[in-house]
């Protein structure tokens, strides 16, 4: 890759991530503030995991 492009990559990198960091911290913010469910997550994947197990066990 020449060097102009990849000058040219990096600020267009830099550009992306000042115009994405607003967003991210907000969001970081407010999930701070929500209620945690956990049983929402962990239950997918222990449902996955037993998936897995079971096919596994019928090789």
């Amino acid at each position: 890759m020449e060097t102009w492009e990849q000058i040219l990559l990096g600020v267009f990198a830099l550009l992306l991530l000042m115009w994405i960091f607003p967003g991210v911290k907000t969001m970081l913010e407010r999930s701070k503030q929500a209620p945690k469910d956990w049983s929402g997550f962990l239950l997918p994947i222990g449902l996955v995991v037993a998936l897995v197990i079971f096919l596994a066990a019928t090789l």
